[in-house]
């Protein structure tokens, strides 16, 4: 009789294809013969973009709408690869953390324009006569408005593992590799997963200067949509500007659907918490893929390659954290390391002040501050009214995981609206009511940077423990006291990394959302958006310089004076467990 059940068992296992594997492989096989079509167009030669000029024509869309999701889905894999290293080395290293979050604020504040005044030329000296010169310039442009929350998402998750988690870790012996995997990157998944969507939505946001590339004397012009919307706004095309939204709403809807959402659903079992989450996300994808038998049979080597590696016991080195020993040999080593420090910021700040000193006068640099401030300005204002708005909605859409997946989509395509697409109206409107363009331009520079809030609340608010809420119900906790006791404090740390990303990502959308054009209308608000953007347009590269040292400067102090010691507070004395 065993023997029959077990023989019933062997053949009731065998991976025999079934419908859902058809379906499966279809969809993998479609992705896989479109990335190489893609990838493909990136290999040919400099002049062929010459010999096929950019058309606004809706049936290239297609095409164009490929090249753009290419390139951020590479974007996307280097800024996760960037993460896992510059975070756990953040997290990990007192030392290194003195250097690299001060160096993560600067890099953060630096405009996408910024970037490409300095990478293009590289990037198309590096493959002379290429599309992939541009290609990869424009990749990394977009990297460049990716990888900064993402890193700050999981430098804090990292930095609040609850205690308990870290003393049951320690008692199972595992080395720093197994721990790394085992622990810091299930418990940071959560937030790191909205962080991505929200970097997803972020490359659209700068795409249009990703992919029309006006440097100076360089100009280049890559297929994709970016450029498609760059070209109607030039030519005053309404209707091509709503076929480019009408694609960038069908794209979006379809990697949330094939990409986010599996991903949701498959790390909802890394939530810290002791009771079973009550409504559990869910994701056709990752139930289509659950009821194939071959498909599931074929990867299951790769799975048992990824827990191999998993499990190495590697011991990581501690790259400086904190000594236990006397005290006086850590102090001489942390004062080196200052002094080391200090050295190397010195020799580049005298540096820049030759190359500046050259061209420019001590006029230009009171210019550069005045316009500096006026936007630090901006950017108070708008992140105060982001916060005001988003905080209470995050939180209740957090909170119902249903909701969430419904409103996910809608919130991607929001935050992936590109500031360049409202043009049209705030140009209009300015130009017939005769308004201030300093004020009215200003809501343009927190239109694609205020989800970073909403992003981070909702991801806060859905990985808050159920337990917690459990309990604050069984002590009858409502209104204002459960704001006030519960739930503000439980998402706090993730807030602040959203306002931190959000007020960098609003310096770096003065550079658009200062300089409007609607065809030969332009219109310009006072700002170091404004500056950075003229002087880069005009190839200025000392006040470019100027332009990206002040921005740099203000966004630094910004965080060290406000950010910062909030972001200490919610570790001190907000954190789980």
């Amino acid at each position: 009789m065993r023997l029959k059940v077990i023989r019933t068992a062997t053949i009731e296992a065998e991976p025999r294809p079934n419908i859902w594997d058809i379906v499966a492989l279809i969809l993998v096989i479609g992705a896989m013969v479109l990335i190489v079509y893609g990838v493909k167009q990136t290999t040919a030669p400099l002049s062929e973009l010459e010999r096929t000029p950019l058309s606004l024509d809706p049936a290239t869309l297609p095409l164009y709408a490929l090249r753009t999701t290419i390139r951020m889905l590479a974007a996307i894999v280097c800024s996760t690869i960037f993460t896992f290293i510059y975070a756990a080395v953040s997290a990990k290293s007192r030392r290194a953390e003195m250097v690299l979050i001060p160096l993560l604020d600067i890099l953060q504040s630096v405009p996408i324009l910024g970037f490409l005044t300095f990478t293009v030329i590289f990037f198309l000296n590096l493959f002379p006569g290429q599309v992939l010169g541009a290609e990869l310039a424009s990749v990394f442009a977009i990297f460049t408005s990716q990888a900064w929350n993402m890193t700050f998402s999981m430098y804090q998750s990292l930095r609040n593992v609850p205690k308990d988690l870290e003393e049951v870790i320690q008692s199972f012996h595992l080395s720093g590799w197994q721990r790394f995997w085992r622990l810091d990157v299930p418990f940071a998944m959560p937030g790191l997963i909205w962080n991505a969507m929200m970097s997803m939505s972020g490359g659209w946001f700068f795409v249009v200067a990703s992919e029309a590339i006006n440097v100076g004397n360089t100009t280049v012009t890559l297929p994709g949509i970016g450029s498609y919307v760059a070209l109607a706004i030039q030519q005053r095309d309404l209707s091509a500007i709503f076929y480019a939204i009408l694609a960038m709403f069908l794209v979006i809807t379809a990697y949330d659907q094939l990409l986010f959402r599996p991903i949701i659903a498959w790390a909802d079992k890394f939530r810290f918490e002791q009771t079973a989450s009550g409504e559990p996300p869910t994701s056709l994808m990752v139930d289509l893929f659950r009821r194939t038998r071959a498909l599931r049979a074929v990867t299951w080597p790769f799975s048992a390659i990824n827990r191999a590696i998993w499990n190495l016991r590697i011991s990581l080195p501690q790259l400086g954290a904190p000594a236990k020993s006397k005290g006086r040999p850590s102090r001489l080593i942390d004062g080196l390391w200052v002094a080391a420090i200090l050295a190397g910021t010195a020799y580049a700040a005298w540096l820049t002040y030759r190359y500046l000193s050259a061209s420019l006068g001590l006029n230009d640099v009171f210019i550069a501050i005045r316009n500096g401030l006026i936007t630090l300005l901006r950017v108070i204002v708008l992140i105060s009214l982001a916060t005001l708005i988003w905080v209470p909605i995050g939180v209740w859409i957090g909170l119902r995981p249903k909701i969430a997946e419904r409103i996910q989509p809608l919130a991607q395509f929001l935050a992936a609206f590109p500031a360049n697409l409202a043009f049209p109206v705030f140009v209009v409107g300015i130009v017939s009511f005769r308004l201030n363009p300093d004020v009215w331009l200003s809501p343009l520079m927190i239109l694609g940077t205020q989800w970073y809030i909403l992003f981070n609340v909702i991801a806060g608010a859905s990985a808050f423990p159920s337990d917690l809420r459990e309990a604050a119900n069984s002590l009858h906790l409502g209104g204002w006291r459960w704001w006030f006791k519960v739930i503000l404090p439980g998402i706090f740390p993730y807030y602040v990394t959203g306002a931190i990303t959000a007020s960098g990502g609003s310096w770096n959308a003065s550079i658009v959302a200062e300089v409007a054009s609607w065809g030969d209308t332009h219109l310009n608000a006072t700002g170091l958006g404004a500056y950075i953007a003229s002087a880069t347009e005009a190839g200025d590269f000392p006040r470019v310089i100027l332009g990206i040292a002040t921005m740099c400067i203000l966004v630094t102090l910004f965080n060290r004076l406000a950010w910062r010691p909030l972001y200490a507070f919610g570790e001190r004395r907000l954190r789980l467990g």
